[in-house]
């Protein structure tokens, strides 16, 4: 009885809007497959992952859609700040929508996972990267790397005049010479590891005396190597892969960069990552997901166009020094330790800088 109130239901709707289709329908299939038929759609919708993505959407969208197009899984993403969402996300506890974070840094993923927000994933996907790149609970994975350097003028600067440490950029000769992005993310968490390794007072200190030295302070990354060219400044620190996309569009570029001396706060390394929340609703799809990010053809694309470090071993870098050799300049510490940014905040406030 009610199957047949269904197909007489859907009969009326197909009479009007396509008569067609309903003499097809009628001519060619029994009752019972009829109503198969009907429900088929529902059973075979496209699943939704929801991704809160602290990658910018310029950067991943291709990678997105790409994942859309071969596993047909709807992709809903909320973009926004790492810091940002990971906060979002605290407060929304189990009623939070998310399936899956993609963040920028490991501080913003320290913070998920301290909040007991993460599952566990599997040990043949953790096992694909070296220890350092996931966490010692493999709560979240590397899906691919940073650098931080001191980009400087190819026309005003002595190389052999550059300091090996970032304290040496307090010295009167480089008075407002020295450029930084104090509001932006990936400074915030590299002055993370400068008071993990050094310690509150030492780095409240050095921001004094940068800001008494005349640092001068802009927005971003890109606007930090924009005033190294147009002469502003002569120095600053920065993201590696900013100047290589600058140079895509300008071979002549006049910016070039460097590292501090091995185990120095300013050559911090840090990571994008990935984990899935507990709560997730596909948490197969969403593990589909991460396992594509690792695959051959998508770390290439990564390294190739975004001109990150990729993560695997097998893949070549872009930027000519391998992951590995980067990660040897790279001060030690554990990046979930970057989750910490609370107090890196008030530092930076009671230097007015923020």
């Amino acid at each position: 009885m009610i199957m047949k109130g269904i197909i007489r239901l859907f009969s009326q709707i197909c009479r009007r809007t396509n008569p067609g289709l309903f003499a097809t329908i009628r001519h060619y299939f029994s009752p019972s497959l009829f109503l198969i038929l009907l429900f088929l759609p529902l059973g075979l919708s496209a699943q939704t992952l929801t991704i809160y993505s602290g990658r910018s959407k310029a950067l991943v969208e291709p990678l997105i859609q790409k994942f859309e197009a071969e596993h047909g899984v709807r992709m809903n993403v909320r973009y926004g700040s790492s810091t940002q969402l990971a906060v979002a996300m605290l407060e929304e506890g189990s009623r939070t929508p998310a399936d899956v974070f993609w963040a920028q840094d490991a501080g913003a993923l320290g913070a998920v996972h301290r909040g007991d927000m993460f599952q566990e994933l599997p040990s043949d996907l953790l096992t694909m990267l070296p220890e350092q790149l996931h966490n010692s609970e493999g709560t979240w994975i590397a899906t691919s790397g940073r650098a931080r350097v001191m980009a400087y003028s190819t026309s005003r600067v002595d190389t052999t005049d550059l300091p090996n440490s970032i304290f040496g950029l307090t010295d009167p000769k480089w008075r407002g010479r020295v450029g930084w992005a104090p509001s932006n993310g990936s400074f915030q968490s590299f002055l993370t590891s400068v008071r993990m390794i050094e310690g509150d007072d030492t780095t409240l200190q050095w921001l004094r005396e940068m800001k008494d030295n005349g640092a001068q302070s802009y927005i971003n990354n890109s606007a930090l190597l924009q005033a190294i060219a147009a002469g502003e400044i002569d120095v600053a620190l920065t993201n590696h892969y900013y100047l290589f996309r600058f140079r895509e569009n300008n071979p002549q570029f006049p910016v070039d960069q460097t590292y501090f001396a091995p185990g120095d706060p300013g050559n911090l390394v840090n990571v994008a990552g990935i984990g899935i929340l507990s709560n997730a609703r596909d948490s197969e799809t969403a593990l589909r997901f991460i396992r594509f990010l690792l695959e051959e053809e998508n770390q290439q694309w990564v390294t190739d166009e975004v001109y990150e470090y990729p993560v695997r071993r097998d893949i070549r870098a872009t930027p000519g020094r391998s992951f590995q050799d980067i990660q040897e300049l790279s001060p030690s510490l554990d990046l979930d330790d970057l989750s910490d940014l609370d107090q890196t905040l008030q530092l930076l406030r009671r230097a007015d800088l923020l």
